[in-house]
């Protein structure tokens, strides 16, 4: 059993819940794995503070149904508990029907629990919702009673009726502002069969801070011990964990062998035979440098673990401090982050920037996102009109502004690189404030909404490639994708025989 902690709406405080619930579990030094529903990368470090394990990312889009399913049952063998934090309100999601050659894994699915045709139209695919009927765990329905009284059972109803096939475990009413207000909100919901599985005051004084993508990231939070040393002492006494444990307890029955480096029959890469050997059995494994500090922190684990799996060896260094690349390194990989916010100390570091070029420029394979893609442009122009001068491998510049570009994407290749061959199909997410002032001449993707699939004529281009590199706004989770990071050991396979 586990628990995944829905909102009726965004802001309502689920990630609150979540942290004070891992907390006193991690208090009581219970093993804890925690998971995250929809692409974020901020709320899992969080997590995975707490926790001392890696979050998970459970997302159908960016994988398939089946990567969830069993992504969740390969990080709950080794635990005593679970507990998976939702996204936006319980049934926000996006309408996409994926196509039936998505590249789910060759192991059988789990069985799924409720109604299998509640799924055929999928109107809020990748929803908490989604997810809950996936993996059949009941919901933990979190309330903000902030403004409310009376009308809460209405809402709590309405959600209740919206999902007849959804497991409710209990609420959470958060927010409330008195005893008086408690004793309203109660009498309310006595027509409504859910218990309350937690009453959190308005802790004015408990408060995540917040930017324009989220969150601020844990490595920017010098106070944070305190945080979670307050939301555990907040969860003692203002959750029911008589009946929590049961529900968040795992009751694993044998262990299941699980292998990220099961080849997916539909996106085989063909290597010549020779290659696969060298690849699969080689004395040495490929040492690749992934930058990972303040400035580059937006890494899904299960990506860096299917690249370890596949072999490769992976160090990490940092941009912002380092003033060369490790030793050996046969790859570069760049994540998303907030580089404008340290666009200064990146511009100072000047034997780190020529030395990424250099390496670049050289045929280093170099894999590239978001704000990995602006570190390597020409220039940052932040949100105050400076411009800090970067490592120059794009002729382009990345200007921050105030309009978002946030979805899930379809894409297409245009070129081959080494990720990807030209004309194939893939899933991402775009999540970035800043524009680019030149597109490539021969980009990289064109692009559209997932659910634009009826008039691509509207889809955009964008990524580079250029020398051995791959650089794009495009978020990518390769779990149901091995193919990708198979192609990209067999380029720095071909680099070692050429060297």
């Amino acid at each position: 059993m586990s628990l995944i902690v829905a909102g009726e709406r965004s802001g309502v405080g689920k990630t609150t819940v979540t942290l004070a619930l891992l907390s006193y579990l991690k208090w009581q030094n219970l093993q804890v794995q925690s998971f995250k529903v929809g692409p974020d990368y901020i709320d899992p470090m969080f997590h995975q503070y707490v926790t001392g394990k890696s979050c998970r990312n459970l997302d159908p889009v960016l994988t398939s149904e089946v990567y969830v399913q069993q992504c969740f049952a390969r990080n709950i063998q080794d635990v005593d508990f679970a507990l998976v934090e939702g996204v936006m309100g319980l049934f926000d999601g996006v309408s996409f029907e994926p196509p039936l050659e998505r590249f789910d894994p060759p192991w059988p699915p789990l069985e799924r629990g409720g109604d299998e045709e509640s799924d055929s139209c999928f109107p809020d695919f990748a929803s908490t919702a989604h997810i809950s009927r996936l993996l059949n765990v009941p919901v933990l329905l979190v309330l903000d009673c902030s403004r409310l009284s009376g009308s809460v059972a209405a809402i709590a109803h309405g959600l209740i009726s919206f999902g007849p096939t959804i497991n409710f475990a209990g609420l959470i009413l958060n927010r409330v502002g008195s005893d008086r207000h408690l004793q309203l909100l109660q009498n309310s919901l006595k027509s409504i069969n859910l218990p309350i599985l937690g009453v959190l005051r308005r802790h004015q004084n408990i408060t995540i801070p917040d930017r324009y993508l989220g969150l601020v990231p844990t490595d920017e939070m010098p106070d944070l011990d305190n945080l979670i040393n307050d939301l555990a002492d907040l969860a003692k006494t203002c959750f029911d964990w008589e009946k929590l444990l049961p529900l968040l307890k795992i009751q694993n029955e044998g262990s299941q062998h699980f292998s990220y480096s099961q080849v997916i029959p539909n996106n085989r890469i063909h290597f010549p035979q020779s290659n696969v050997k060298n690849l699969e059995k080689k004395k040495s494994k490929f040492l690749i440098g992934v930058a990972r500090d303040r400035a580059f922190n937006f890494y899904y684990q299960d990506n860096l673990d299917i690249l370890e799996e596949l072999g490769a060896k992976i160090v990490f260094w940092s941009p912002l401090k380092d003033e060369n690349l490790p030793a050996g390194v046969e790859g570069l990989y760049f994540g998303g982050g907030f580089p404008e916010v340290f666009a200064q100390q990146l511009n100072e570091n000047i034997l780190m920037r020529k030395a990424v070029q250099a390496a670049i420029i050289s045929g280093m394979p170099t894999y590239a996102e978001c704000g990995g893609l602006m570190y390597l442009s020409q220039a940052i122009i932040d949100f105050n009109g400076k411009s800090w001068e970067m490592v120059g491998i794009l002729p382009t510049t990345a200007i921050m502004g105030k309009g978002l570009k946030l979805g899930y994407r379809q894409a297409i290749t245009n070129i081959d690189t080494p990720l990807l061959e030209a004309n194939t199909q893939v899933y991402g997410h775009e999540f970035h404030r800043s524009e680019l002032t030149e597109l490539p001449e021969r980009h990289l993707y064109k692009m559209w909404r997932i659910d634009e699939d009826k008039n691509r004529s509207k889809g955009t281009v964008e990524g580079w490639n250029f020398y051995q590199l791959h650089a794009s706004y495009l978020h990518i989770h390769w779990g149901s994708r091995v193919d990708i990071p198979r192609r990209f050991l067999n380029y720095l396979e071909e680099g070692r025989r050429k060297d």
